[in-house]
């Protein structure tokens, strides 16, 4: 597999017409949330440390290493249409080294983008036969997005202090400390995930496409008994459903994870498509990669806040609606936690159900 990209009449650039990307810079694509998460997050206590330790203890040649060893690396002569997808999502985005990219055995459809010093993707078997042609052009979209962003390292080193945690126990911070960062990482992620699924509609330039493959995600194989609208419906649903005590267990259920939840995903996805931001990249009006050093953290900042503002005054979820009410000096606030709790709150213990909390372990997401 070549390092560079092909030009225009390259064999493996599809005959469907898509726009390609000439130095797009990935803040052209990336949530506001993920780049706001990522900068809280190189502020967290103790993480320059346990960022330089990971670093010497994990090094890249071992990685690779494990991969290669144990997983077929995708070129011309193994998974050859895999290949073709990854250097296309590469030429449409503009990004010069195609990363190596490796199928796994594993049934739990997954995909990853790894590394310290250069990025690594990671499909597993379970994924590949689960999604067509265009549904997977999207998701090696998504992870090459997650490469030319430069979230390989920060994924890495989720995955390690993760799944082995307790090898890197002796790091001087503390147990709670390892766990606050964990916690940090995991809440970027999610942001960033959110990021990667635009990146994926860029190199795919297929909003059905993009929807079907979360759907499957969530769903399995049985594309004929599922249904956009009513898997948006839900989204819906689940954001403007239930009181203030649903609005927590949300929270709850969510710090665990990984990734946003798949019907969260979709709707996220549509909302961007359907917006000017989008259209304006699709007309050639993006930022490029040779003006990133002249962008201030300030305005990054002021991006994230005016983003988040209005989410929180969008957002039907009663959590969001009280705080939105709260910030516009809305009256009578004890009542409305009342209200908003149904009573649960100022009722008496034998009168408050039991049992019904979210359990320690949730799910995790994947893809």
């Amino acid at each position: 597999m070549g390092d560079h990209m092909p030009d225009d009449s390259h064999e493996n650039v599809p005959s469907r017409q898509r726009r390609r990307f000439e130095g797009i810079s990935s803040r052209a694509y990336e949530h506001p949330a993920d780049r706001s998460a990522l900068v809280a997050l190189r502020k967290l206590s103790g993480f320059d440390t346990v960022f330089k330790a990971l670093s010497g203890l994990l090094p890249e040649r071992s990685l690779r290493l494990l991969f290669l060893s144990d997983s077929v690396r995708v070129s011309d002569a193994q998974f050859a249409h895999l290949n073709d997808m990854l250097r296309d999502a590469c030429y449409i985005l503009d990004l010069e080294k195609v990363p190596p990219m490796y199928v796994n055995q594993d049934p739990q459809p997954n995909a990853m983008c790894i590394g310290l010093d250069e990025p690594i993707i990671v499909v597993t078997t379970g994924l590949v036969e689960l999604l067509d042609e265009e549904e997977m052009r999207a998701v090696v979209g998504h992870e090459v997005g997650h490469a030319l962003s430069g979230h390989s390292v920060y994924r890495t080193i989720l995955l390690f202090l993760t799944s082995l945690a307790l090898r890197v126990a002796w790091i001087p911070l503390g147990n709670l400390a390892i766990m606050a960062i964990v916690t940090a990482l995991r809440e970027w992620f999610r942001k960033s995930e959110l990021s990667a699924d635009r990146a994926g509609l860029l190199v795919g330039q297929d909003l059905q496409a993009s929807m079907r493959g979360l759907m499957k995600i969530a769903g399995g194989n049985h594309l004929h008994e599922m249904n956009v609208d009513a898997f948006l419906a839900q989204a819906e649903e689940y954001e403007a459903g239930g009181d203030l005590r649903d609005s927590v267990l949300k929270i709850l259920n969510v710090m665990p994870r990984s990734h946003p939840f798949t019907t969260v995903r979709a709707a996220e996805l549509k909302k961007w498509a359907e917006s000017r931001d989008y259209q304006r990249i699709m007309d050639g009006h993006y930022p490029r990669r040779g003006e990133d050093g002249d962008t201030k953290v300030t305005d990054s900042f002021r991006e994230s806040a005016a983003s988040y503002a209005s989410d929180v005054r969008s957002s039907k979820d009663p959590l969001m609606k009280l705080v939105s009410d709260i910030a516009g000096g809305a009256g009578d606030l004890g009542g409305r936690v009342r209200r908003g709790f149904g009573g649960f709150a100022t009722g008496s213990p034998k009168d408050q159900p039991r049992g019904d909390g979210p359990d320690d372990e949730s799910p995790n997401g994947s893809a």
